[in-house]
């Protein structure tokens, strides 16, 4: 019998281009072929004024799992919200 294949949560991550951990998520998750939305919060300004009501403040990244939100590159987190290993790099 094939095994069912788990829906990957959605995965939205609300960046800058001058943000180091933004970049560093952002490549977590294209290394664990983790499907995302990146939505730069410089160029839009909805997602920004979003990002501070979801989250309550202004630091990026932020990271929503699922309607689960992630403030920071909080990789422990992340993979618990995607039912990832802690050892993955």
């Amino acid at each position: 019998m094939a095994q069912k294949e788990v829906k990957q949560p959605r995965v939205i991550i609300f960046t800058t281009p001058t943000c180091s951990y933004c970049n560093l998520a952002k490549q977590y998750f294209r290394r664990n072929k983790i499907r995302f939305r990146d939505v730069d919060i410089s160029k839009d300004q909805a997602a920004a004024r979003d990002v501070v009501r979801r989250s309550g403040q202004m630091g990026v990244p932020v990271i929503d799992i699922g309607g689960k939100i992630i403030v920071g590159f909080d990789k422990p987190k992340i993979n618990q919200l995607l039912g990832l290993s802690n050892n993955l790099n």
